[in-house]
């Protein structure tokens, strides 16, 4: 799955004058394909899994998703885009063997400008944190600074994947520490970040395949988180206990089955959960090839969505996970426009 061929620098004509808008209106050819090649960079079907982040954080915070919610939700966005341009211009030497096709390889986008982008993206990450409260900005510093050291130091040592899945967990914080409770998250923020773990370990294979163990242990994870959303005992925030059912004081037993309305959300969503992410696994456990282990990593990010969502719903903001679990949809239908289909989510 690599190339020795060199990237097709030479079509790409930077100094050419941009063409002007059609009659009606339509970008120019070269306005499209730069836009495009930008989606790319970012990987913009992506972006759908972050907001749940900041959701999840919020509800285990006790706190209601409102207006104020968008600025931590803007800075994960804004952060989330910061690695991944930043991730391409740390690996562009590989990519132009292994993926000669994405965006800084193939001379869409300069390194430069990629670099740029990456350090504004962070700033606007922390300048929106700072403006949710001293608290959000407080996770927000470390978060940017995982996120620069994960891709610029951590990605191909040991500590790579604990560094992604701690990224993760601390975006949840962030959204939790804005509400006014970020310890009140620990256990969502470790539960997602376990997720994060599991996925990112796979994805260290993603062009070579050939390891079983990944996926395997992947899959076993996914079994384990499922149960634990659906099965531990859950101490809802003060500001729910009231509304807890009559005999429910804002708790689960451990083990015990779930007859709340919100308790059955959170069943249905976590079982959402693990069939995304576990068809792909098992796929790529059998055969690991590197079409399958992409196909697993794919799996693996989208079902951050469910998963999510379940962690909503299962700190009581039964209303918040389904806001979280409509961005599944939402994302795959933004994915199928014809100008995102080429736009890896990985």
């Amino acid at each position: 799955m690599t190339s020795t061929a060199s990237p097709p620098l030479a079509s790409v004509d930077r100094d050419a004058t941009p063409a002007p808008p059609a009659a009606d209106g339509t970008p120019p050819p070269g306005t499209q394909d730069r836009a495009a090649a930008w989606a790319e960079l970012v990987r913009l079907p992506a972006l759908f899994t972050v907001p749940g982040d900041t959701l999840a954080g919020v509800a285990a915070a006790g706190g209601r998703a409102g207006a104020r919610t968008l600025l931590p939700i803007g800075s994960s966005l804004c952060l989330y885009a910061a690695g991944m341009v930043l991730n391409d211009w740390a690996d562009r030497a590989e990519d132009a063997e292994e993926r000669p096709h994405r965006p800084l390889p193939s001379g869409r986008i300069r390194p430069a400008a990629a670099l740029t982008a990456a350090c504004g993206l962070t700033g606007a990450g922390l300048l929106l944190a700072a403006r949710a409260g001293r608290p959000a900005l407080a996770v927000a510093a470390p978060l940017a600074a995982t996120v620069w050291a994960y891709d610029l130091a951590l990605k191909h040592t040991p500590a790579g994947p604990a560094a992604m899945a701690a990224a993760r967990g601390l975006d949840l914080l962030m959204g939790a520490a804005a509400a006014g409770s970020a310890k009140a998250a620990v256990p969502s923020a470790a539960l997602l970040g376990c997720h994060t773990l599991a996925v990112t370990a796979v994805s260290r294979r993603e062009t070579t395949g050939g390891s079983a163990a990944a996926p395997l242990a992947a899959l076993a994870a996914t079994g384990v988180l499922t149960r634990l959303v659906t099965h531990r005992r859950v101490r809802l925030p003060a500001g729910r206990r009231a509304a807890a059912a009559p005999g429910l004081p804002g708790s689960t037993p451990a083990g015990g089955a779930r007859t709340t309305p919100g308790g059955a959300v959170t069943a249905a969503l976590a079982a959402a959960y693990a069939a995304t992410a576990a068809r792909p696994y098992f796929h790529a456990a059998l055969n690991p090839s590197p079409p399958l282990t992409q196909r697993a990593v794919g799996g693996g990010i989208r079902a951050t969505v469910p998963l999510q969502a379940a962690l909503a719903a299962r700190s009581g903001a039964t209303a918040t996970s389904l806001l979280i679990a409509a961005l599944a949809p939402a994302g795959r239908l933004f994915a199928r426009r014809r100008a995102m289909r080429k736009v890896s989510i990985t």
